[in-house]
């Protein structure tokens, strides 16, 4: 993958997401993958849509009940939003999530 990925992780206050985030660089790194990765409350991801691509949105699993929602304000970026695994996210198993969005970012 030569081209930079921009993945957004979306919490409830943008704290707890903080660790997946460094796993997820770190994994990231090691695979020699070129991301960009943060996270953001879920008060401010709409804030996001119009001021740069995003293309990987991944909820907490604590804010799933806004994967629709999102779904339909991304729809016209071709950005990949979805919901990360609650026992990944439970473990902070940064490069499993990574792995897993990847995966379904080129699949759609």
């Amino acid at each position: 993958m030569s081209e930079k990925l921009d993945i957004v992780l979306c919490c409830s206050a943008g704290m707890s997401t903080s660790l997946v985030v460094e796993k997820m660089q770190d994994a990231a790194k090691e695979k020699g993958i070129d991301a960009e990765i943060k996270a953001v409350p879920v008060s401010s991801v709409e804030e996001l849509d119009n001021s740069h691509k995003i293309d990987i949105l991944l909820l907490g699993p604590q804010v799933k009940f806004k994967l629709n929602e999102l779904k339909e304000v991304y729809k016209d970026q071709n950005t990949l939003v979805d919901v990360i695994n609650m026992m990944d996210y439970g473990m902070i198993n940064g490069e499993k999530i990574l792995t897993d969005a990847l995966m379904a970012y080129k699949k759609q």
